[in-house]
């Protein structure tokens, strides 16, 4: 009789054990990043791929527009501003037919890639390389 009173008890303790551990919340510590993530700005305009394959096709290749002789050194990024004396382009109507969600912006060539300008706040809105 003893022996199915402790196996009784055991069990009764075990059930206890497990709907205590079931109800009780976790606490899990945060652990703190060791460096803080670096946001990167938004482009402002998405593109697909080969929206910007077409971009840089008709400017690049099929126009032959050649780099802005002050934009050689230019690392732009999407949110920058556009760099002081270089001459921004008007969006050639070949590309407006095709990537009609740069049909207003302006462009620069800085090396092989095609800097995609907002005119109305002069800042970067996509590179496309």
């Amino acid at each position: 009789m003893a022996a199915c009173a402790n196996r009784w008890a055991m069990m009764g303790a075990t059930m206890v054990a497990v709907f205590v551990a079931g109800t009780m919340p976790r606490v899990v510590q945060a652990q703190a990043p060791a460096s803080a993530p670096v946001a990167m700005p938004e482009e402002t305009v998405n593109l697909t791929m080969e929206q910007k394959h077409v971009i840089k096709e008709i400017i690049i290749k099929d126009m032959k527009t050649p780099a802005a002789p002050d934009a050689a050194q230019v690392d732009a990024k999407p949110g920058d501003a556009s760099p002081q004396g270089v001459a921004l382009q008007p969006m050639p109507v070949e590309v407006a037919a095709k990537v009609p969600q740069v049909r207003t912006h302006s462009y620069f060539v800085a090396g092989d890639k095609v800097v995609i300008v907002d005119p109305k706040d002069h800042k970067v809105s996509t590179v496309v390389e």
